[in-house]
């Protein structure tokens, strides 16, 4: 990366100067394009350490500094901004040396792969995906992939929600109502789940029934031809849910499967040894008949006195304890060195308290990063919570098919591919890349305003202008190829240089050299809207690049195949970058 490569070369130069290595060098890209390519911030902290004015220990810094083959020139701002601008010949090597084989210079950094444990998606089985699982599922997915990306390897665990009270009140129902009857579907389970509830706030002796079959779900083999059908009711309704979340999945083109799956009823036989280990650790006190863990006044820096309750006064577990049981599978099953948890942000509280008893318990040491990444809402145009206009959640598939709908539309409006027989794959790969593009470009620890018009968009920071950036890409290539007989890809297998005659040209290139740096913040912080922000930045410099600079009009050969060579680069980068995000390209639009 060339952040790493100047960063080394300021470090050297304050080491000379007598700064402690703990002071921060604090590089960042400029924030003009008159002040160079990038800015060195630290000569201000360290002069307050050293007593010395700011720009004069600048000045200082400046003159150790190596410039070597990389750097054009070095200047002075304000109290001791130190301004970098790097050589063209530096900008033309280094591109030349990012390829799909390295990513683009990704494989070229120093990072140290882990194995990383990411936890998303999770609906509660026996009703419909809604909108309120769409950001943990695609933040989730957008991290899973670059993460893979950078090189490690990562294990995906969809922790959907099959056990508990709830699940008893839903055996009850169809025991009662479902007459052995096995065919049913996600609608009909949804019908029955509300009904039970009904029923089980209302009668004693159905709520009383519906808990027991928790009891005899837990052990179902003990209880002969009872505890047979239970299991079977059990086993139905899991079926059907899981089959109707893998056909979300696989509309939104998500890549959680089958042997992802990693239900709360999968740590059962762990839950009692939970207890067992926290009660050893002497961690639970009992408050009303439940164990629970407390905590000392700020501890966690939030409300006082709230428990972290790991079993009811009748001895049943809560998904707290299960979450315990998780962590300690994840980290000594899964050897995960970076546990993520990609839930919404209401619940902060639990997993502040989850991560505290884990490590007091020793379930995981100093070495394994436990990590909520959370996020905000989602709302109408309105500010107000998404919901159908008779205030019910909206379904996912819903969304989906709307968001199909409106850009299938659309695209007739334009007359968009309109002879393409392809249209409807098109409208597909075009509607799923909106929803996503939409959520994962904003900071997710934000509620975002959700609107199909402006998701939809070409133009803007939205899915479509990207794609369409991307497609005008792929005219320009082809038509060289047609036109002129210039195959792109035979030039970049002999490597023609890349030469710089314009500063549009320049700025670009140096847009492509920050790829790998976008990757790695963006998997080390878990905000995916930083590389959308990149890819964004991206296709605007190249939007300007395609407007101001000649391309099959230059009557050069060399600066012709020069800018070729170039918008090829762009094309790759930006149609990885979209795959990161899980965002297929089209052909042409």
């Amino acid at each position: 990366m060339v952040t790493s490569i100047l960063e080394a070369k300021f470090r050297d130069a304050f080491s000379k100067v007598g700064i402690a290595p703990d002071i921060p060098i604090l590089l960042s890209e400029a924030t003009r394009e008159e002040f160079g390519d990038y800015q060195v911030n630290g000569a201000m902290p360290a002069s307050k350490a050293l007593k010395i004015n700011s720009r004069e220990l600048a000045q200082v810094i400046v003159d150790k500094v190596d410039k070597g083959n990389i750097i054009a020139s070095l200047s002075l701002a304000g109290p001791g901004f130190i301004n970098i601008k790097l050589l063209d010949s530096f900008i033309t090597s280094r591109l030349g040396e990012m390829s799909k084989s390295n990513h683009y210079g990704v494989l070229q950094t120093e990072y140290k792969s882990q194995t990383v444990v990411i936890d998303y998606s999770s609906p509660n089985l026996a009703k419909e995906m809604h909108v309120g699982h769409l950001r943990s599922t695609v933040i989730g997915d957008a991290l899973n992939n670059i993460l893979s990306y950078v090189g490690d390897k990562v294990i995906a665990q969809n922790h959907v929600g099959d056990w508990g009270t709830q699940f008893g009140m839903l055996i009850a129902y169809m025991v009662e109502h479902a007459n052995g009857e096995l065919e049913y579907d996600i609608k009909d389970l949804e019908e029955f789940y509300r009904k039970a509830k009904i029923k089980f706030d209302e009668d004693e002796k159905f709520r009383s029934k519906s808990r027991n079959y928790v009891v005899i779900l837990q052990n179902w083999q003990k209880y002969g031809e009872e505890g047979e059908q239970v299991y079977r009711y059990w086993k139905q309704f899991t079926t059907i849910s899981m089959r109707h979340c893998q056909f979300i999945y696989d509309k939104l083109d998500i890549r959680l499967s089958a042997s992802n799956i990693a239900p709360e009823s999968m740590y059962n036989s762990k839950l009692d040894n939970i207890i067992q280990l926290l009660e050893s650790r002497k961690l639970i006190k009992e408050s009303d008949g439940a164990k629970c863990v407390f905590f000392e006044p700020d501890e966690l820096n939030d409300v006082e006195g709230v428990p972290f309750i790991v079993q009811k006064g009748d001895g049943g577990y809560l998904y707290s304890t299960t979450d315990l049981a998780a962590i300690d599978y994840r980290t000594h099953v899964l050897a995960g060195s970076r546990i993520i948890y990609v839930v919404d942000s209401r619940q902060s509280l639990h997993f502040k308290q989850l991560f505290n008893v884990a490590r007091k318990a020793g379930l995981v040491d100093d070495n394994v990063v436990l990590e909520h990444v959370q996020f905000g809402t989602m709302t109408n145009e309105d500010g107000k919570p998404f919901k159908t206009r008779m205030g019910g959640t909206v379904k996912l598939i819903d969304l989906i098919s709307e968001s199909y709908n409106r850009a299938f539309e659309l695209l007739k409006i334009k007359k968009v591919n309109e002879d393409s027989t392809d249209l409807e794959d098109l409208t597909h790969k075009i509607s799923i890349a909106a929803i996503k593009y939409a959520d994962l470009s904003k900071n997710r620890t934000s509620d975002y305003v959700f609107s199909f018009d402006k998701m939809l968009a070409f133009d803007g920071n939205t899915a479509p202008y990207l794609l369409y950036a991307y497609t005008r890409i792929q005219s320009l290539l082809k038509k060289a190829k047609s036109d002129f007989g210039y195959d792109i890809a035979s030039y970049v297998s002999i490597r023609i240089n890349i030469t710089i005659t314009k500063e549009l040209e320049r700025k670009l290139l140096l847009m492509l050299l920050r790829f790998a740096d976008v990757i790695m913040v963006t998997a080390k912080s878990c905000y995916p809207h930083y590389l959308c922000q990149y890819l964004y930045n991206l296709v605007v410099v190249f939007m300007q690049f395609y407007e101001f600079c000649n391309i099959l009009k230059e009557t050069n050969k060399e600066v012709l195949i020069s800018r070729l060579l170039i918008i090829d680069k762009v094309g790759e980068i930006l149609k990885t970058g979209l795959e990161l995000l899980g965002i297929q390209v089209v052909a042409k639009m």
